[in-house]
């Protein structure tokens, strides 16, 4: 077979192992609290002038 060539068993077998899920009772999910903040200070103008300068470095 030759490099990078199809090979439909090679594709069941992986899609086997894929398909084979172990779910034990530890896999609870977490619950995750917290806080997300966004910073949106700077103007679009602002942002774009410190691309450009990013870019010329």
């Amino acid at each position: 077979m030759s490099m990078g060539a199809y090979d439909d068993d090679e594709h069941e077998r992986r899609e086997r192992k894929n398909n084979e899920v172990d779910l034990s009772e530890d896999d609870d999910r977490t619950a995750y609290h917290g806080k997300v903040s966004y910073d949106g200070g700077e103007s679009t103008e602002e942002l774009l002038d410190q691309f450009k300068q990013i870019n010329s470095e």
